[in-house]
């Protein structure tokens, strides 16, 4: 949005120089040169119109090690999850581990919904199966649709009731603004969420699983006698990170989840609405490198490997914006948890 300019004339009608005497004369003629050297007949003042926020961008940091917010930009504007959506996939897959209710050699079935999820996935046809095992790493590498869908179909009964259990879950966890519609993140205009939600998720799930955290740092897989690269090239290219999910469709634009873990210190990072995924990430690292010094603990530096030549997305404020203090969130007892416990 522009600047509106407001205009508006100052008219000057000077007396004539007949009617006045000389001592009038001059004074007048005097006072019309000074006024003409010092301004114009017109002037324009220019009222700043608020800036309106970026129809697909938010961002926040958190201080993992106290729950201390300490950066945000529209961190609770709705915005869709994408592939970020398979977090809480996962997180459900983990607690059903967690409840005995499966096992990582449990196989799961391929139905013909979950075979016909568009890429990204594994290509399952009708009738296959997978171990769950590979599922979560097919989910948290890859992010495959059709292997979500597949789990979701198996843990939930149906995508529609896992998938209400994903909302169910959200709110527990303290995800006031979000709604989940299918287990992949593929688009449907109902399903929603905020950066501060996805954070408050990141959070649970190293909180509450640190046992399964390990699948957010692979950065490719074994299946089927092939090698599976996974998207995040965040991972082992910059200094403590180890996770967590990227995630893009069109109406979301690129989607990321990060985890720092390095010299003691914590962040998640959230960043929504890239317009690519090498600028997303060049954002990442720089809200990294400005905000891993401020994070609680350490005692060293923190150093990061240099940034990938590309122009970062921009701050929405050159000095941190207000932060909203420490975010609460749920454990799986409903009990509140404050995230300064996580550790």
């Amino acid at each position: 949005m522009q600047a509106q300019a407001t205009s508006f004339s100052l008219p000057f009608r000077f007396p004539s120089l007949r009617q006045l005497g000389l001592a009038r004369k001059l004074a007048v003629l005097f006072a019309a040169i000074a006024l003409l050297a010092g301004c114009s007949t017109t002037e324009t003042l220019t009222v700043a119109q608020p800036a309106a926020a970026p129809e697909k961008y938010s961002a926040i940091v958190v201080d993992a090690s106290n729950g201390r917010t300490l950066y945000q930009a529209y961190a609770t504007a709705p915005r869709y999850p994408a592939s970020l959506t398979k977090m809480m996939t996962l997180y459900l897959t983990f607690e059903a581990l967690q409840q005995g209710k499966v096992s990582k050699t449990t196989l799961i079935p391929v139905s013909s919904n979950a075979a016909s999820q568009p890429p990204s996935k594994l290509g399952f046809r009708r009738g296959e199966q997978i171990e769950l095992e590979a599922a979560i790493r097919a989910l948290a590498t890859k992010s495959a649709n059709d292997v979500a869908v597949a789990v979701g179909e198996y843990l939930g009964g149906t995508e529609e009731a896992f998938a209400a259990r994903m909302t169910a879950k959200a709110r527990q966890l303290g995800m006031i603004n979000t709604v989940f519609r299918n287990a992949s993140g593929l688009p449907d205009p109902q399903q929603h969420t905020t950066a501060r939600d996805m954070a408050v998720l990141g959070m649970a799930l190293r909180k509450h699983f640190p046992q399964n955290y390990y699948y957010f740092a692979a950065t490719d897989f074994n299946f089927r006698g092939k090698r599976v690269r996974g998207h995040n090239d965040l991972l082992g290219r910059v200094n403590g990170v180890d996770g967590i999910k990227t995630g893009y469709i069109r109406a979301s634009g690129f989607n990321i989840v990060t985890s720092v873990n390095a010299d003691g210190r914590k962040l998640i990072i959230v960043v929504m609405g890239g317009d690519t995924a090498r600028k997303r990430n060049a954002h990442v690292e720089e809200l990294i490198v400005r905000y891993m010094p401020r994070a609680a603990g350490g005692s060293m530096a923190y150093q990061t490997a240099p940034a990938a030549p590309a122009a970062p997305m921009p701050v929405v404020a050159a000095t941190p914006m207000p932060t909203m203090g420490a975010m609460p969130m749920q454990d799986t007892a409903a009990a509140p948890v404050p995230m300064a416990e996580v550790q």
